[in-house]
């Protein structure tokens, strides 16, 4: 079974721990991550002119060096909502409680946000589900972007490894969008969670959400 890993170089080590023993494993990065300065982030939170924020939205382990320069700006109750496990340990790392965390989409958290303004940090591109449906509420939302994860340019071999693979792990919507041109119909497609497979299954029907050590199981 080949199987391809997609994430950014150097972060794939404990996805292929989780792969089944004696697979073809190869790694394609798709992504890259651009991080912005954390005073522009500090700027950006400033201007919203939204302070002291009563919810904290936080999509991505990538924010956790943004952090620290976002607590000055929370009310000293704050709920803090966090999208996936990852997220939660980068939030409780930062000495911030979680109240509650989605493992699937973002809008799983809708109701259980109370507060507001609610501040969600993320990347620049964000889906707009839950911001749409906490203002459908009569909640502030302000969305400050922290990074943005851009495509790479892929060789010829990378695109041929793609095209042979029996599976293909894709990490995020940008990454499908890189990869989509050279998957085959029958490559299963793992994804890890929701959001991430609305998006493929609008253009792939072999879709499995799965992340975590049950991969192993689920490639068997």
């Amino acid at each position: 079974m080949k199987i391809v890993v997609t994430r950014e170089r150097g972060t794939n080590e404990q996805l292929k721990s989780w792969l089944p023993p004696g697979s073809d494993v190869v790694e394609v990065p798709l992504t890259k991550t651009h991080f912005d300065a954390p005073d522009e982030v500090g700027q950006r939170i400033t201007e919203s002119g939204r302070t002291p924020f009563g919810s904290l939205v936080v999509t991505s382990e990538r924010t956790k060096n943004y952090l620290p320069i976002a607590q000055p700006f929370l009310a000293s109750n704050v709920g803090v909502f966090s999208v996936g496990s990852s997220t939660t340990r980068a939030l409780e790392a930062s000495g911030l409680t979680v109240r509650a965390q989605s493992l699937g989409s973002a809008l799983d958290l809708d109701r259980q946000i109370d507060a507001g303004p609610v501040l969600m940090l993320g990347a620049v591109a964000m889906r707009e589900e839950l911001p749409t449906a906490l203002r459908r509420r009569g909640l502030d939302v302000v969305h400050v972007s922290c990074y943005e994860t851009r495509g790479v340019d892929l060789s010829e071999d990378d695109e041929n490894e793609l095209r042979d693979a029996d599976v293909v792990i894709i990490g995020a919507p940008s990454a499908w969008r890189k990869a989509r041109p050279f998957i085959t119909p029958t490559t299963l497609v793992i994804v890890p969670g929701a959001s991430t497979a609305a998006v493929v299954k609008q253009e792939h029907h072999t879709v499995v959400e799965g992340w975590g050590p049950r991969l192993a199981e689920l490639l068997k």
